[in-house]
């Protein structure tokens, strides 16, 4: 279980940073991958996987691995790695006006698809734009203390959990990450369905 607001031990959750081209690839593909709805936490990668987020040095894999998901070609942003704490801020934000989703996935596809960095303002604010987030309530909710906390909060949950790269999922006490995580939790639920 993961904090009070996992519903209940089969729900999987999703931890991602938005910096993340894994991450990115997770995210557009998880919704049909599993047969639950996950829960999104954005989480900062930088004191998860402080790793994770270095020089693309593998992008001709990651470049090969979308086009295998069926993704846009991916775009890479000018400035590598990008500085996502802000972009997770908003992330954050969103999740806690049920908007998590929606965002994160705007948010991706703008760092990835567009290849706009996640360190620009404009970028985390088109994204909140493309899911009727309003620029003034997005800065301002990003500023907010409980955002921070929850963020932090957030953090601490995923290395509570076992989280030591992005992107991973937990479901109950498991934790898979990776490209493969998707793959594993969806077999992994299939072990707990009911056997007729």
């Amino acid at each position: 279980m993961v904090g009070s607001s996992t519903a209940d031990r089969d729900q999987p959750v999703f931890y991602y940073d938005l910096g993340s081209p894994d991450c990115y690839m997770v995210a557009e593909t998880i919704m049909a991958a599993l047969p639950v709805v996950p829960e999104w936490e954005p989480v900062l990668g930088a004191e998860i996987a402080p790793d994770d987020l270095g020089p693309a040095e593998g992008r001709a894999d990651i470049e090969r691995q979308a086009r295998e998901l069926g993704l846009q070609s991916i775009r890479w942003p000018r400035s590598w790695p990008p500085e996502s704490r802000d972009a997770m801020l908003a992330a954050t934000y969103a999740k806690r006006i049920g908007r998590a989703v929606a965002f994160s996935l705007a948010a991706f596809r703008q760092a990835f698809a567009g290849g706009r960095d996640l360190g620009d303002e404009d970028t985390i604010l088109i994204a909140g734009a493309a899911c009727e987030m309003h620029p003034t309530a997005l800065r301002k909710g990003m500023e907010l203390t409980s955002t921070q906390n929850a963020l932090t909060e957030a953090n601490r949950r995923a290395r509570s959990a076992g989280v030591t790269a992005l992107p991973a999922i937990q479901l109950g006490s498991q934790v898979f990450a990776g490209l493969d995580a998707l793959r594993q939790t969806a077999a992994a639920l299939h072990r707990l369905q009911p056997k007729p």
